[in-house]
């Protein structure tokens, strides 16, 4: 059942089963994770056009850029901050997507949709093991991962400062 399904039957396909074929649940967490980061997403880029140099659309308009070109070389230059943090926060948001995967997968099929924090929570809670001790391993192993993200975005924003 579902949206996708019912528009698959109207067309006359065959459903699909996303949550439960292993080579498409992977697809279908990664869809439902990114839904809530697009309305953040687009936040981000509404604040970002209302920067925008407007003095340098009025160059890019002398110089006759317009459509692609203007998007291209005058506008999106301009919303490299915004894409910047846009990108950090999805990747930082996407190391921690335990929710998604324990209330839709439970880790399956087969652990095909597991990540490392719920092969965290997997090793230290549920009944597989209660093995603290490697649960905290991967803890720490999923903290330095996400602490190389944030001190390369900290590091970033700070040479953007000092430049400007």
């Amino acid at each position: 059942n579902g949206i996708l399904n019912v528009i698959l039957n109207f067309f006359g396909f065959e459903s699909v089963n996303i949550l439960g074929d292993e080579n498409l649940v992977t697809y279908g967490i990664v869809v439902a994770g990114l839904w809530p980061q697009i309305a953040y997403c687009m936040i981000l880029y509404l604040t970002g056009l209302n920067a925008v140099n407007p003095e340098l659309i009025e160059a890019g308009r002398l110089d006759n850029a317009k459509g692609w070109r203007m998007l291209w070389y005058v506008i999106l230059p301009q919303l490299k901050p915004a894409t910047f943090i846009a990108v950090v926060v999805t990747v930082i948001g996407s190391l921690r997507s335990f929710d998604f995967i324990a209330i839709m997968t439970d880790g399956g099929p087969w652990g095909s949709s597991s990540v490392l924090a719920f092969f965290m929570y997997e090793q230290a809670l549920s009944e597989h093991g209660f093995r603290m001790g490697y649960g905290a391993a991967i803890a720490v192993v999923l903290f330095l991962i996400m602490l190389v993200y944030i001190v390369g975005f900290l590091t970033k924003m700070y040479q953007d400062e000092k430049r400007h």
